[in-house]
């Protein structure tokens, strides 16, 4: 499994050492620098997917320098038994979170899974779509063909990009580079580095993502958010073997498989000029399709069910199964979030279930509501525009055998409940009767 490489700036205490533990235990590959000055060294020789460093520096300071310098690094402060306003002035600067130290093992372990998706739950199933998604990552896997990996967000794309990696036969490093919500220049310093002195902050030369891959991968998350000029660099990149860093002149070697990923029309991106044809013909050679939850059928109980389990035993919690309402409810909610928000609905249900199985009710989505309340909405919903366009004569018909039914045919039962007298119910039943329409029997 790839790891993600994580670089701790502190004084080297036993706190330290304790939380670089667990991250690695957690899947990291931890560095430590003593301050903030060789952070930055190290950042610009070899780069870090996540900055942990002790609230006691001088983390307003090392933020802007992260800034100045195109550093696009998420930052995590810590701290022992901290003031409170260190630990606020760090969230300020920049800081993603705040994580006490000692630390625990499971907010190591949330850092580094906020960083990097690196559960392989995209490939368990059994529909077509995934088996055909599979095949054709494992056909392309050992060339040195770019591949271009689509579908919907939080459908496994990354997952997928990684699986390619690992059975490529090539050895890490697999660099991830997050091309949306990124400042065009920040995202170029990024990719190809850049030399001292190529803008004002420049303070010594920097090593691009490009680079730091070497013979292994790099993936591009989101890749129809690169700005024009990036595009045309990447393109330029991909055709010669070999691009410049920023501001220098000296040729780099790209040698790296390169693997994009995208939730976007690229065609249609390409139609309004906002993404290069040239690009998407190189990038799109080879293009694997991750379908979306909803179009994987009964899928999404096995997910369910490995989550559940999986989760269960990180937590420390009992392993519960599912109640079939439970299933049904999860099998008929069409997960707009996908496999993302399939895992985080999952994780709060295995937290607050206190019977012996999972409930419907205990899903709870990330704004508080419960998924049960939702279907039972868009089931009345469905219901009403079911209404629209017929006429009040066949509602109504619909709606007494429908209840009639429901009662077994007891005509004193319906009546009641569709506040109506029994004389009445018979005359309507009567009337269908003799238009040839099926009554269920008296009791």
């Amino acid at each position: 499994m790839p790891t993600i490489r994580m670089l701790l700036v502190g004084v080297p205490g036993s706190e330290f050492r304790l939380a670089a533990e667990l991250a690695r235990g957690s899947g990291a590959d931890v560095t430590m620098a003593d301050t903030a000055d060789q952070a930055l060294e190290l950042l610009r020789a070899e780069g870090a997917d996540l900055v942990m460093i002790d609230v006691e520096t001088d983390v307003p300071g090392f933020m802007a320098r992260l800034r100045a310098e195109r550093f696009p690094v998420p930052v995590l402060a810590c701290g022992i038994e901290a003031p409170a306003e260190r630990a606020v002035a760090a969230i300020r600067a920049g800081a993603r979170d705040y994580v006490p130290l000692p630390p625990q093992r499971d907010l190591i372990a949330a850092a580094i899974a906020s960083v990097v998706e690196r559960k392989p739950t995209s490939s368990i199933g059994d529909h077509p779509a995934v088996a055909r998604a599979m095949a054709l990552a494992s056909a392309v896997a050992p060339t040195g063909a770019p591949v271009l990996v689509t579908g919907e967000k939080g459908s496994g794309k990354e997952t997928m990009a990684r699986a390619i990696h690992e059975a490529s036969g090539r050895g890490d490093p697999l660099l991830v580079a997050e091309c949306a919500g990124v400042a065009a220049e920040v995202l170029e310093s990024d990719l190809f580095g850049h030399e001292a002195g190529a803008f004002p902050a420049a303070a010594a030369r920097r090593i691009g993502r490009l680079e730091q891959a070497g013979t292994g991968s790099i993936i591009l998350r989101e890749v129809g958010a690169l700005a024009p000029t990036t595009q045309a660099r990447l393109l330029a990149a991909m055709i010669e073997g070999r691009f410049t860093r920023v501001g220098g002149t000296e040729p780099v070697p790209f040698r790296a498989r390169l693997i994009a990923t995208t939730s976007m029309d690229l065609e249609g991106a390409v139609e309004g000029g906002s993404f290069r044809a040239d690009l998407l013909v190189r990038l799109g050679l080879v293009r694997v399709a991750v379908p979306s939850l909803r179009e994987r059928g009964d899928d999404v109980i096995q997910l369910a069910k490995h989550l559940a389990e999986r989760l269960a035993h990180n937590d420390g919690v009992l392993v519960r199964p599912f109640s079939a309402a439970a299933l049904a409810l999860l099998a008929s909610y069409p997960w707009p979030g996908n496999i993302r928000e399939l895992e985080d609905c999952v994780h709060r249900a295995v937290l607050l279930a206190a019977g012996p199985e999972i409930d419907a009710g205990d899903f709870v989505l990330s704004d508080g509501s419960r998924l049960i309340d939702l279907e039972q909405s868009e089931q009345s919903r469905f219901q009403i525009e079911s209404l629209v366009g017929r006429t009040v004569e066949e509602v109504e018909r619909e709606l007494i055998l429908h209840t009639l039914e429901r009662c077994q045919g007891n005509r004193t039962s319906a009546s009641n409940i569709l506040g109506i007298s029994v004389r009445t119910m018979r005359n309507k039943l009567r009337t269908f009767i003799e238009a040839g329409i099926a009554v269920s029997p008296a009791i």
